[in-house]
Protein backbone atom coordinates (compact mmCIF):
# COMPACT_ATOMS: atom_id res chain seq x y z
CA UNK A 1 0.00 0.00 0.00
CA UNK A 2 1.50 3.26 -1.12
CA UNK A 3 1.55 6.36 1.11
CA UNK A 4 -0.11 9.56 -0.26
CA UNK A 5 1.93 12.70 0.10
CA UNK A 6 1.08 16.40 -0.08
CA UNK A 7 2.12 17.84 -3.47
CA UNK A 8 4.00 20.66 -1.70
CA UNK A 9 5.46 20.93 1.74
CA UNK A 10 3.91 23.00 4.47
CA UNK A 11 6.90 25.33 4.44
CA UNK A 12 6.55 25.94 0.71
CA UNK A 13 2.81 26.57 1.16
CA UNK A 14 3.54 29.09 3.91
CA UNK A 15 6.12 30.85 1.75
CA UNK A 16 3.70 31.06 -1.18
CA UNK A 17 1.01 32.44 1.11
CA UNK A 18 3.40 35.08 2.42
CA UNK A 19 4.23 36.06 -1.15
CA UNK A 20 0.54 36.33 -1.99
CA UNK A 21 -0.15 38.46 1.08
CA UNK A 22 2.78 40.70 0.21
CA UNK A 23 1.55 40.99 -3.38
CA UNK A 24 -1.94 41.87 -2.14
CA UNK A 25 -0.51 44.53 0.13
CA UNK A 26 1.50 46.03 -2.72
CA UNK A 27 -1.62 45.96 -4.91
CA UNK A 28 -3.68 47.59 -2.15
CA UNK A 29 -1.02 50.25 -1.73
CA UNK A 30 -1.05 50.95 -5.45
CA UNK A 31 -4.83 51.18 -5.40
CA UNK A 32 -4.68 53.62 -2.50
CA UNK A 33 -2.09 55.76 -4.28
CA UNK A 34 -4.24 55.74 -7.41
CA UNK A 35 -7.26 56.73 -5.35
CA UNK A 36 -5.36 59.60 -3.76
CA UNK A 37 -4.02 60.71 -7.12
CA UNK A 38 -7.54 60.59 -8.53
CA UNK A 39 -8.87 62.64 -5.64
CA UNK A 40 -6.04 65.13 -6.05
CA UNK A 41 -6.74 65.33 -9.78
CA UNK A 42 -10.43 65.93 -9.14
CA UNK A 43 -9.63 68.65 -6.60
CA UNK A 44 -7.09 70.17 -8.97
CA UNK A 45 -9.62 70.12 -11.80
CA UNK A 46 -12.24 71.74 -9.59
CA UNK A 47 -9.72 74.40 -8.58
CA UNK A 48 -8.84 75.02 -12.21
CA UNK A 49 -12.50 75.33 -13.11
CA UNK A 50 -13.07 77.79 -10.27
CA UNK A 51 -9.96 79.78 -11.22
CA UNK A 52 -11.03 79.87 -14.85
CA UNK A 53 -14.50 81.02 -13.84
CA UNK A 54 -13.01 83.84 -11.80
CA UNK A 55 -10.63 84.70 -14.63
CA UNK A 56 -13.44 84.86 -17.16
CA UNK A 57 -15.38 87.14 -14.86
CA UNK A 58 -18.42 89.12 -15.84
CA UNK A 59 -19.57 91.22 -18.77
CA UNK A 60 -20.50 94.90 -18.63
CA UNK A 61 -22.84 96.05 -21.38
CA UNK A 62 -24.62 99.30 -22.12
CA UNK A 63 -25.39 101.97 -24.65
CA UNK A 64 -24.26 105.54 -25.15
CA UNK A 65 -26.18 108.32 -26.85
CA UNK A 66 -24.62 111.54 -28.08
CA UNK A 67 -26.79 114.61 -27.53
CA UNK A 68 -26.58 118.35 -28.32
CA UNK A 69 -24.41 117.58 -31.34
CA UNK A 70 -23.83 119.66 -34.47
CA UNK A 71 -22.18 116.77 -36.29
CA UNK A 72 -24.30 115.70 -39.31
CA UNK A 73 -23.46 112.04 -38.76
CA UNK A 74 -24.99 112.26 -35.29
CA UNK A 75 -27.94 114.52 -36.08
CA UNK A 76 -29.06 112.83 -39.30
CA UNK A 77 -27.77 109.28 -39.01
CA UNK A 78 -27.81 108.73 -35.22
CA UNK A 79 -24.17 107.64 -35.37
CA UNK A 80 -23.04 107.21 -31.76
CA UNK A 81 -19.75 105.49 -32.51
CA UNK A 82 -16.34 106.52 -31.20
CA UNK A 83 -17.07 106.81 -27.47
CA UNK A 84 -14.57 104.98 -25.25
CA UNK A 85 -15.82 103.41 -22.03
CA UNK A 86 -13.46 101.80 -19.53
CA UNK A 87 -13.31 100.47 -15.98
CA UNK A 88 -10.63 101.53 -13.48
CA UNK A 89 -10.30 98.98 -10.62
CA UNK A 90 -10.94 100.29 -7.11
CA UNK A 91 -9.29 99.03 -3.93
CA UNK A 92 -9.86 95.31 -3.48
CA UNK A 93 -10.14 94.52 -7.17
CA UNK A 94 -7.83 91.82 -8.60
CA UNK A 95 -4.47 93.14 -9.73
CA UNK A 96 -4.16 93.90 -13.43
CA UNK A 97 -1.68 91.56 -15.12
CA UNK A 98 0.37 92.32 -18.19
CA UNK A 99 -0.35 89.78 -20.94
CA UNK A 100 2.72 90.61 -22.99
CA UNK A 101 3.34 92.82 -26.02
CA UNK A 102 0.28 94.10 -27.86
CA UNK A 103 -0.01 95.53 -31.35
CA UNK A 104 -2.47 97.78 -33.17
CA UNK A 105 -2.62 99.64 -36.45
CA UNK A 106 -3.72 103.08 -37.64
CA UNK A 107 -3.70 103.39 -41.43
CA UNK A 108 -3.03 106.52 -43.45
CA UNK A 109 -5.23 106.25 -46.50
CA UNK A 110 -7.08 108.83 -48.59
CA UNK A 111 -5.46 111.55 -46.43
CA UNK A 112 -7.21 110.12 -43.38
CA UNK A 113 -6.19 108.21 -40.28
CA UNK A 114 -8.13 104.93 -40.06
CA UNK A 115 -9.57 104.30 -37.58
CA UNK A 116 -10.11 107.88 -36.49
CA UNK A 117 -10.28 106.78 -32.85
CA UNK A 118 -8.24 103.93 -31.37
CA UNK A 119 -8.38 102.70 -27.76
CA UNK A 120 -5.38 100.69 -26.55
CA UNK A 121 -3.75 99.64 -23.29
CA UNK A 122 -0.37 100.90 -22.08
CA UNK A 123 2.49 99.04 -23.72
CA UNK A 124 0.79 98.64 -27.10
CA UNK A 125 2.84 99.26 -30.22
CA UNK A 126 0.90 101.07 -32.94
CA UNK A 127 2.06 100.99 -36.54
CA UNK A 128 1.22 103.78 -39.00
CA UNK A 129 1.41 102.29 -42.51
CA UNK A 130 1.25 104.77 -45.38
CA UNK A 131 -1.18 103.53 -48.05
CA UNK A 132 -1.29 106.85 -49.88
CA UNK A 133 0.82 107.70 -52.96
CA UNK A 134 2.26 110.69 -51.03
CA UNK A 135 4.45 111.33 -48.00
CA UNK A 136 3.04 111.51 -44.47
CA UNK A 137 4.39 112.56 -41.07
CA UNK A 138 2.27 111.49 -38.09
CA UNK A 139 3.03 113.27 -34.83
CA UNK A 140 1.57 114.31 -31.50
CA UNK A 141 2.68 117.05 -29.15
CA UNK A 142 -0.35 116.98 -26.84
CA UNK A 143 -0.88 115.24 -23.48
CA UNK A 144 -0.04 111.56 -23.41
CA UNK A 145 2.68 109.97 -25.53
CA UNK A 146 4.51 112.71 -27.44
CA UNK A 147 6.00 111.37 -30.67
CA UNK A 148 7.09 112.22 -34.19
CA UNK A 149 7.65 109.37 -36.67
CA UNK A 150 9.16 111.72 -39.23
CA UNK A 151 8.54 111.83 -42.96
CA UNK A 152 8.20 108.54 -44.76
CA UNK A 153 7.23 107.57 -48.30
CA UNK A 154 4.30 105.59 -49.71
CA UNK A 155 4.27 101.87 -49.03
CA UNK A 156 6.27 102.11 -45.80
CA UNK A 157 5.36 102.19 -42.13
CA UNK A 158 6.54 103.53 -38.78
CA UNK A 159 5.73 102.27 -35.28
CA UNK A 160 5.47 103.79 -31.80
CA UNK A 161 5.14 102.03 -28.44
CA UNK A 162 2.75 103.88 -26.15
CA UNK A 163 4.24 103.62 -22.66
CA UNK A 164 2.11 106.11 -20.75
CA UNK A 165 -1.61 106.60 -20.38
CA UNK A 166 -3.39 109.63 -21.75
CA UNK A 167 -5.32 111.10 -24.66
CA UNK A 168 -3.04 111.29 -27.69
CA UNK A 169 -4.23 113.62 -30.46
CA UNK A 170 -2.53 112.63 -33.69
CA UNK A 171 -1.95 114.91 -36.70
CA UNK A 172 -0.01 114.91 -39.94
CA UNK A 173 2.65 117.56 -40.31
CA UNK A 174 1.90 117.91 -44.03
CA UNK A 175 -1.90 117.66 -44.18
CA UNK A 176 -3.70 119.82 -41.57
CA UNK A 177 -7.08 118.14 -42.16
CA UNK A 178 -5.75 114.79 -40.99
CA UNK A 179 -6.41 114.05 -37.32
CA UNK A 180 -7.05 111.09 -35.03
CA UNK A 181 -7.23 110.23 -31.35
CA UNK A 182 -5.50 107.37 -29.50
CA UNK A 183 -6.81 106.68 -26.00
CA UNK A 184 -4.08 104.93 -23.99
CA UNK A 185 -5.39 103.21 -20.86
CA UNK A 186 -3.85 101.41 -17.89
CA UNK A 187 -6.95 99.29 -17.57
CA UNK A 188 -7.48 96.37 -19.99
CA UNK A 189 -11.25 96.58 -19.44
CA UNK A 190 -12.46 98.94 -22.16
CA UNK A 191 -14.64 99.12 -25.25
CA UNK A 192 -15.52 101.57 -28.02
CA UNK A 193 -19.15 102.20 -28.92
CA UNK A 194 -20.46 101.14 -32.33
CA UNK A 195 -22.75 103.15 -34.58
CA UNK A 196 -25.80 102.19 -32.50
CA UNK A 197 -24.01 103.27 -29.32
CA UNK A 198 -23.88 99.74 -27.93
CA UNK A 199 -20.75 98.53 -26.14
CA UNK A 200 -19.65 95.45 -24.23
CA UNK A 201 -16.66 94.85 -21.92
CA UNK A 202 -15.96 91.15 -21.35
CA UNK A 203 -13.87 89.09 -18.89
CA UNK A 204 -14.09 91.62 -16.06
CA UNK A 205 -13.18 90.13 -12.64
CA UNK A 206 -16.00 90.66 -10.10
CA UNK A 207 -15.18 93.79 -8.09
CA UNK A 208 -15.93 97.50 -7.80
CA UNK A 209 -14.77 99.85 -10.55
CA UNK A 210 -14.89 103.47 -11.62
CA UNK A 211 -16.57 103.69 -15.01
CA UNK A 212 -15.06 106.45 -17.14
CA UNK A 213 -15.95 107.85 -20.56
CA UNK A 214 -14.08 109.66 -23.31
CA UNK A 215 -15.55 111.40 -26.35
CA UNK A 216 -13.43 113.81 -28.38
CA UNK A 217 -16.27 116.31 -28.85
CA UNK A 218 -17.19 116.53 -25.15
CA UNK A 219 -15.67 118.92 -22.62
CA UNK A 220 -13.62 117.56 -19.74
CA UNK A 221 -16.26 118.81 -17.31
CA UNK A 222 -18.92 116.78 -19.14
CA UNK A 223 -16.75 113.66 -19.12
CA UNK A 224 -15.88 113.99 -15.43
CA UNK A 225 -19.59 114.21 -14.58
CA UNK A 226 -20.16 110.82 -16.27
CA UNK A 227 -17.78 108.98 -13.94
CA UNK A 228 -19.58 106.52 -11.67
CA UNK A 229 -18.95 103.47 -9.50
CA UNK A 230 -19.98 100.11 -10.94
CA UNK A 231 -20.21 96.78 -9.12
CA UNK A 232 -19.38 93.94 -11.49
CA UNK A 233 -20.40 90.38 -10.67
CA UNK A 234 -20.55 87.09 -12.51
CA UNK A 235 -22.79 87.17 -15.55
CA UNK A 236 -23.94 90.35 -17.29
CA UNK A 237 -24.09 93.78 -15.69
CA UNK A 238 -26.41 96.01 -17.71
CA UNK A 239 -25.83 99.73 -17.32
CA UNK A 240 -28.32 102.54 -17.71
CA UNK A 241 -28.03 104.59 -20.91
CA UNK A 242 -25.07 106.98 -20.90
CA UNK A 243 -25.81 110.39 -22.45
CA UNK A 244 -22.75 112.22 -23.71
CA UNK A 245 -23.39 115.90 -24.45
CA UNK A 246 -21.36 117.84 -27.01
CA UNK A 247 -22.61 121.14 -25.59
CA UNK A 248 -19.76 123.58 -25.09
CA UNK A 249 -17.40 121.82 -27.47
CA UNK A 250 -15.32 124.11 -29.71
CA UNK A 251 -13.19 122.90 -32.61
CA UNK A 252 -9.87 124.71 -32.35
CA UNK A 253 -7.17 124.84 -35.03
CA UNK A 254 -3.91 123.07 -34.32
CA UNK A 255 -0.31 123.91 -35.13
CA UNK A 256 2.19 121.77 -36.99
CA UNK A 257 4.87 119.81 -35.15
CA UNK A 258 7.09 122.92 -34.99
CA UNK A 259 4.37 124.90 -33.22
CA UNK A 260 3.71 127.04 -36.31
CA UNK A 261 0.67 127.55 -38.54
CA UNK A 262 0.32 125.31 -41.56
CA UNK A 263 1.01 126.95 -44.95
CA UNK A 264 -2.21 128.48 -46.39
CA UNK A 265 -2.14 126.21 -49.44
CA UNK A 266 -0.97 122.97 -47.80
CA UNK A 267 -1.23 120.30 -50.45
CA UNK A 268 -0.76 116.57 -50.59
CA UNK A 269 2.75 116.82 -52.04
CA UNK A 270 6.06 117.04 -50.27
CA UNK A 271 9.04 118.83 -51.74
CA UNK A 272 11.56 117.26 -49.39
CA UNK A 273 12.24 120.54 -47.57
CA UNK A 274 11.14 121.03 -43.98
CA UNK A 275 9.14 124.24 -43.36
Amino acid sequence: MSTWRWPISFNAFAQNRARRVKALRVFAGAVDLSRRALCASVKSFATCVLTAALAIGGTVSGRVEIVSSRDPAVRKNADYSGVVIWLDPLAGAPAITNHGPKKAEMLQKGKRFLPHLLAISVGTTVSFPNYDPIFHNAFSNYDGEIFDVGLYPPGTSRSIEFKREGIVRVFCNIHPAMSAVIVVLKSPYFATSGKSGDFMISNVPPAAYHLRVFHERATQQTLDALTRTVEVGQGITDLAKIEVSESGYLLLPHKNKYGKDYPPAASGTYSGVKP
